[in-house]
């Protein structure tokens, strides 16, 4: 396995990763935003034969409230079903958000997680340390809420 900065030409993998997974789905034109405007901040796990098989879709919050202080975003993370248990999404995690710290100087990352994922809430809460800030009433298209979590994150 190889963790490395997603490039352009890995954003259908990266689709095709998601729309595999995920009930939420993004646009080529959002994972090409992302891709260009924070080039350094989006990783890709890749098998031996250089296939995408999990992904981290990261960005920086351009909106903030009056002192709040530059964040990091998870927008979107995945790892193919075969491929889980292996480490790798803490893996992109922690990639991600280094790049966030040291590049950016970002002083925590959010993300929203589905009350019912608790896979990915153990591997945010139990494994990461991201605490639960709040609870966003229907976040989903399909009407289900969002925990918000944050994670400080160190300079």
């Amino acid at each position: 396995m190889n963790i490395r900065p997603a490039r352009v030409e890995d954003l259908m993998g990266m689709q095709a990763c998601n729309l595999q997974n995920l009930p939420e789905n993004y646009t080529m034109k959002y994972y090409l935003y992302h891709a260009m405007t924070w080039p350094s901040l989006s990783y890709v796990a890749e098998d031996e034969s250089g296939r995408i098989v999990g992904y981290i879709l990261a960005k920086m919050e351009e909106e903030r409230e009056g002192n709040e202080p530059l964040h990091g975003h998870v927008t979107s993370i995945s790892v193919l079903r075969s491929y889980r248990r292996l480490g790798l999404a803490k893996k992109l995690m922690v990639q991600s958000q280094e790049s966030m710290a040291t590049i950016y100087r970002a002083a925590y990352v959010s993300l929203h997680v589905r009350k019912s994922n608790r896979a990915a809430l153990s591997l945010y809460k139990d494994t990461l340390g991201f605490t639960v800030k709040n609870i966003e009433k229907k976040y989903y298209a399909d009407g289900e809420d969002a925990y918000a979590m944050e994670l400080p994150l160190q300079p």
